[in-house]
């Protein structure tokens, strides 16, 4: 099980030319774009490089990770963040804890990618949104087959539950942004 996640150098998740690649704030403040948020969840948080944004913003940032090395690292970006050891397809936490709960290039890693959007639907007040590498071969990122199509994903989000959604296509990702 985890197969797939991350087990590199934890440093390199927060390197000048990844976050310039990830476009970290225009994705944070998507994510946020016309819907009041006061509380988010950072599912595979990592280094907490978007829980870190989002917590500028003023909101409640909570983090959650399946690599206990990488709390610590996100907890000294985030001195005010709650970070816990925790899988995307068992969240710890009760029904509508959140307002939106983001997946920064997660889960094509996940081992039940229908189980983490069940789960995200469950936890999520308003929105979840999701960034991922998008259906093409990159220079960068995980191979074509590790990727998910967005026909795929499409059929995911019908089978759990979502009505709406929209795709944002950004340089070098996509942001998938659903509604509750």
């Amino acid at each position: 099980m985890h197969e797939r996640r991350f087990s590199g150098d934890i440093t390199r998740l927060r390197s000048a030319e990844r976050v310039e690649r990830l476009e970290v704030e225009r994705v944070i403040q998507l994510c946020l774009g016309g819907v009041s948020i006061l509380s988010i969840l950072d599912v595979g948080t990592g280094s907490g490089l978007f829980a870190e944004k989002f917590s500028a913003h003023n909101l409640e940032t909570t983090g959650i990770d399946a690599n206990f090395e990488m709390l610590p690292v996100a907890r000294s970006y985030v001195p005010l963040g709650s970070f816990l050891q925790a899988i995307a397809e068992a969240l710890p936490f009760s029904k509508g804890s959140f307002d939106l709960t983001f997946y920064g290039l997660v889960l094509h890693e996940a081992d039940d990618p229908l189980k983490v959007l069940q789960d995200a639907r469950r936890v999520s007040l308003k929105r979840v949104c999701i960034l991922e590498w998008p259906y093409r071969e990159q220079p960068f990122g995980p191979p074509l087959a590790d990727r998910l199509s967005p026909a795929s994903l499409e059929e995911l989000f019908h089978q759990a539950s979502f009505t709406r959604w929209e795709c944002i296509r950004l340089k070098n990702t996509d942001l998938y942004r659903l509604n509750i």
